[in-house]
């Protein structure tokens, strides 16, 4: 059986991408040591999503493993050289405002945890596609200097704007300002490239806007429309930061990002690169997510304004998926905002509520 070494198996894309791809005819290999709980605190643990892997996908062996040991990756890699046709690397520490408390962890686990596992596939399995989570944040805050327009729910660009149908790959990422997260996410994504470019191996760097899925687990840093629904549904009060509540994020559903790493499995390149977001297709600003929220929860919001933004955070974004349409033709979106709403509506309110009252 071909293997698919999954990182970050316990998160929102790791997960969906070992379900998926063991219904493809792979064995699974996870590799997951539960950050995300140190990152964001007990409620974003993995632990529940790794044992419910475990448990329910056939051929799915869970490691706990931490990426920035080079040895311990080397190790898998090298036991399981002759199966292993795809790596998803998805583990990551994702938050700006984590990685300024603690630069020196957020470096060492995007970028030196990314490097080890590119060394494995070099030295063990060269022609494995290497699929990597990237983010829009390589761009940093070049997107903030854009000729955005208010209006009274959100900031657009006016539909003349070469770029009104999303950003492409022409946005230079540098003279800005990137967070410390940014820097190493750009890190990461360079040696992604550069590994493809040096050593001829099948490498995909997907700049992702805001990745989304019933299960995730969104914390105030991290997983916003997550958290905006949870706190919805049960009360907690939310802060938006900064730009009025008008910014806009587009917004990819997990099972979206999976098959595009498939349609690049099957015909893979070397050293790509695309930006892979909800595009026109699937965008939302935060004031016009609350009243999603709100219409199906049948709840009101206890929100508050801040006019703090994040330091690198985005007025406005908007991917173009065309460069990755245009190869790979039989990709599409299937899930738009409201469907990502209602899906997570539909699957989390019982546990929430009974969270909430608990």
């Amino acid at each position: 059986m071909p293997i698919a070494i999954v990182t970050g198996s316990g998160g929102l894309i790791g997960s969906e991408s070992v379900r998926y791809f063991a219904q493809q005819g792979f064995d699974v290999i996870g590799l997951d040591n539960d950050m995300r709980a140190q990152f964001f605190g007990p409620e974003a643990t993995t632990t529940p999503t790794t044992e419910k892997l475990k448990a329910e996908v056939e051929g799915f062996r869970g490691l706990d493993l931490d990426i920035r040991d080079a040895d311990g990756v080397a190790k898998v890699f090298a036991d399981n050289a002759k199966d292993i046709e795809l790596i998803v690397h998805t583990a990551a520490q994702p938050s700006h405002d984590w990685a300024a408390s603690d630069p020196q962890t957020d470096f060492t686990v995007n970028a030196n945890g990314t490097l080890n596992l590119l060394q494995a596939a070099r030295n063990h399995t060269p022609d494995a596609t290497f699929a990597f989570t990237s983010t829009n944040k390589v761009y940093g805050d070049r997107p903030n200097f854009l000729p955005l327009i208010e209006t009274d729910m959100r900031l657009e660009l006016p539909e003349d704007h070469e770029w009104y149908g999303g950003v492409d790959l022409t946005m230079p990422i540098d003279t800005c300002t990137h967070s410390l997260f940014g820097v190493s996410k750009v890190a990461a994504d360079l040696l992604v490239q550069e590994y493809g470019r040096y050593f001829d191996m099948p490498t995909v760097c997907f700049r992702g806007g805001c990745l989304t899925g019933p299960q995730h687990a969104g914390a105030q840093l991290h997983g916003f429309l997550a958290y905006l629904m949870r706190c919805t549904v049960t009360g907690q009060p939310y802060t938006i930061f900064g730009y009025d509540g008008k910014q806009v994020r587009d917004n990819i559903h997990c099972h979206d990002v999976v098959t595009a790493f498939h349609a690049f499995h099957k015909a893979p390149k070397k050293s790509a690169v695309y930006n892979l977001g909800g595009g026109r297709a699937s965008n939302v600003s935060m004031l016009e997510a609350i009243e999603k929220c709100q219409a199906i929860s049948g709840k009101e919001l206890d929100y508050s304004l801040s006019p703090d933004a994040r330091i690198g955070d985005h007025r406005w974004w908007v991917s173009d998926l065309g460069a990755f349409e245009a190869d790979y033709p039989e990709w599409s979106l299937t899930y738009g905002i409201d469907e990502v709403l209602q899906e997570s509506y539909d699957f989390n309110v019982e546990a929430w509520t009974a969270a909430a009252a608990g």
